[in-house]
This record gives structure tokens, C-alpha cells and sequence, in this order.
């Protein structure tokens, strides 16, 4: 067996987690067992030494679009003014996941209930902006760049990206989704983007397949711009393929419910060694925009989200990557604090951002807002910047003290982390 052979055999069989990898020196050789060229071990070794330099630290990102109603995810039920604004879809104590004397989640999320009283689920309220935008588009620009009221030709995680690998190493950012967010969107860094990993390649016609996969010497090509398109072919063949690999091998007895919102792909990538520290995921389509008979579509919605966050927070603890991993979980904003005549909720403003994982410290975060002084359109008044929240990951979790550049501002960090 030669040498690359037994590395990938190590690596891929043996299923050695990130920490180990970097402990015994192993993480740039098992990238470049997968047939990289030299260019990529270096690329692969950079991306190590970034995530050494945050610890080995992770961070997922979980999107809600379509504006989740945080007034019947975390329901107030301790406040009479709660159910005068809802008199048909307030939801009763009695059909809660009671937390405390103020607070149950809804009904259908037990995976919740058990993160939060194993100590593992964060809480933030009131989350928002200063002159909310009730615009889908609009709202989700802002979060994703971390710009509100204004614009940014890169996401808030491309800079991050950037900020933390500034030699821009392969496979550091990976977005899964039918096309890149906004939010992954880097001056240095191509973000690794694809769907279905089993069918993650270059689209081609047949005839074109095999020519497309063979990428000349690029340190023979004099031309830079060439050069620079042939090292972002190479990298879009080497990270496909370990995609597909990673995939393939990862079996996992975690059930993620019916919905497993990409969560398993992010543990199947975590359990291959993938130099990833950054990964953005969503619930797609503009599911959570529930103005109609919104209470049985949003507890079915909460439910498969529920499951599927708590499969993966198990999932990471079968692989042995409980430690390493932050899972921030957002919708660009809130609902309307009355219902509707239709028996749902309309855009809103402030709401609720969700911080899971084994080294966060469970509970509440955050100036509840008021459900008596709304602002106009009856919304709640925003409490706590969003940039709050991503601040306390990028700074208290990642490591990263330069944050006013990032999210242009600067803004108090929660004490979130063990």
C-alpha cells in the first residue's frame, strides 16, 4: 500500500476527528490524498492554520427565510398582552413546552425543549435593526451583509472569511444551497456551493467531461489571469470531489426528522475532515412567511427545524465534534405582534435568534420587548442590534477581536460561552 493510499485509509475509514488530525499533523496530508496537486497541499495547510489559529472552532449558520413569527416560537405566555393581540392563534399554556414562569416554546418543538434544559440552547430577544425594511429582499440584504439601512458588496460571513484566512485557502467557506447567498460573498475567498453532493461536479455535456477534468500545470502557465482560472477549476474539482467522497462514506443512526435542513451534510463534512470553518445553511423557499392559517403549517415548519437541530447537536457528539461547533439560527425578521384577519401574522420587526451547541450557556439573552409600547404598524421595538449576536460568535467564539470592520460598528459581546 503506498503512502497515499494508508493516509486515505486513515482518514477516511478511520473517521478521525478535526482536533486529532491537527494534534498528529495529518489534516493537509488527508486533503491531498484525494488526488491534489501541490499547490493544494498548500492551500489545504492554510486552511489548517487558520482553523488552528480559531481553535479548531466552527461555526454554522442556519437561515430561516420568510420571516419566522417569534411571538409563537418563544411564546410569552406570562403576558395577558400576548393573548389580547391574539385571541385565535395565541397558543395556550397548557399546549406548551413550558421553559419558566414567563416563557414556552411552541408545541412542536421537543428538540428545543431538551437543548434548552440540557443547558445547550441560547435565546436572544427583541433582535433587530433601526428602521426595520419589511421587504424580504430588503430585510435579508441587511442580515446578510450586517448593514443595515445601507449597502455591502460582501456578506458579513465573506468577510469574516476573509478576516480570518486572508490567503484566501481552498474549502474554508462552504454554502449549501441551490445558488450562493449573499451572505457568503468574499473579496478573497470562493465559497464552496453545491446542493446535491452525490451529484456535486461540473456541469458539462458528456463529450466535455473527461477535458474538464484535467487541469494543465498551472505552474507552467505564464498568463495570470489564466493562471487564476485554472487554480479556481482545480479547486472546484478537488472540493467536489471531496464533497462527493464525504458524502458517500457518511452513515449516521441520528434521525433528523423530515426535514433535515442540509444539517446531516454539515456532519457528514465535519465527520470527513473537512477544513471547513464556515458553513451557511437555510430553510429555503420563504417557508416561515405564514400570513394565512399560519398556526398547524407553523408548527409543522418549528417541528422539522426543531428535529433537525437537535439530530445535528447529536450527530456532532457521535462523531466527536461537540466541542468544536456554534450553530446561529436567524430569520431576516419577526411578525406583526396582532394577528390578522386570515388567521396569521403579517412582516414585522424584532425577533428572536436562536445560539445552539455544547459550549454555549443555555438561557435568556437580551431586553425583553415590550407587548404594550409598539412601535408603528404595531411591531415590537427592536432591543438588542443583531450584530450583538453575530459579534459574541466572531469575537467570543472565533476568536476574532477586530469586529467594528466586519460589522461596521462595534457592539457589546453577550457572556454566551462556557
Amino acid at each position: 500500500m503506498n503512502k497515499h493510499d494508508l493516509i486515505r485509509n486513515t482518514l477516511l475509514k478511520k473517521k478521525l476527528n478535526r482536533r486529532k488530525l491537527l494534534s498528529r499533523g495529518l489534516a493537509g496530508l488527508g486533503v491531498g490524498a484525494m488526488g491534489m496537486m501541490p499547490t493544494a497541499f498548500a492551500r489545504a495547510a492554510e486552511t489548517i492554520a487558520a482553523q488552528a489559529a480559531a481553535n479548531g472552532k466552527v461555526l454554522v449558520v442556519l437561515e430561516l427565510s420568510g420571516g419566522n413569527d417569534g411571538l409563537n416560537t418563544v411564546v410569552p405566555y406570562g403576558d395577558d398582552a400576548y393573548y389580547r393581540h391574539r385571541p385565535n392563534i395565541g397558543l395556550p399554556k397548557n399546549r406548551l413546552r413550558v421553559l419558566d414562569s414567563h416563557f414556552g416554546l411552541n408545541p412542536g418543538m421537543a428538540g428545543f425543549e431538551r437543548l434548552y434544559k440540557d443547558g445547550k440552547l441560547a435565546i436572544v430577544h427583541g433582535c433587530g435593526y433601526d428602521n426595520p425594511s419589511y421587504s424580504h429582499f430588503t430585510s435579508m440584504a441587511y442580515w446578510h451583509t450586517a448593514a443595515p439601512n445601507s449597502g455591502e458588496e460582501y456578506g458579513w460571513v465573506g468577510r469574516l472569511a476573509d478576516q480570518m484566512a486572508p490567503s484566501a485557502p481552498a474549502n474554508f467557506l462552504v454554502n449549501i444551497a441551490a445558488r450562493q447567498s449573499l451572505a457568503v460573498r468574499s473579496e478573497r475567498h470562493v465559497p464552496v456551493v453545491f446542493d446535491a453532493p452525490e451529484r456535486f461536479m461540473r456541469e458539462s455535456f458528456y463529450e466535455e467531461k473527461d477535458a474538464l477534468a484535467v487541469v494543465p500545470d498551472i505552474a507552467q502557465v505564464e498568463n495570470a489571469s489564466r493562471r487564476y482560472l485554472l487554480n479556481i477549476a482545480k479547486s472546484a474539482n478537488d472540493a467536489s470531489a471531496l464533497v462527493r467522497q464525504a458524502w458517500s462514506d457518511y452513515t449516521s443512526p441520528v434521525d433528523y426528522g423530515v426535514n433535515g435542513l442540509d444539517l446531516p451534510k454539515v456532519a457528514a463534512l465535519l465527520d470527513a475532515g473537512m477544513p471547513t470553518s464556515l458553513y451557511y445553511v437555510s430553510y429555503r423557499n420563504n417557508a416561515f412567511d405564514t400570513h394565512v392559517f399560519q398556526n398547524d403549517l407553523h408548527q409543522r415548519l418549528l417541528t422539522y427545524t426543531s428535529d433537525a437541530v437537535s439530530a445535528f447537536i447529536q450527530d456532532l457528539e457521535r462523531i466527536g465534534r461537540e466541542d468544536d461547533v456554534v450553530l446561529m439560527i436567524f430569520s431576516e425578521f419577526g411578525r406583526r405582534v396582532p394577528e390578522n384577519v386570515s388567521l396569521g401574522t403579517d412582516h414585522g420587526a424584532a425577533n428572536a435568534m436562536f445560539v445552539v451547541g455544547n459550549q454555549v450557556k443555555g438561557g435568556h439573552y437580551g431586553e425583553l420587548p415590550s407587548l404594550t409600547q409598539l412601535t408603528e404598524g404595531d411591531n415590537l421595538a427592536y432591543t438588542t442590534d443583531f450584530r450583538r449576536v453575530y459579534q459574541t460568535i466572531i469575537k467570543e467564539w472565533l476568536g476574532q477581536q477586530n469586529t467594528s470592520g466586519l460589522l461596521n460598528g462595534d457592539f457589546e459581546s453577550f457572556d454566551m460561552f462556557t
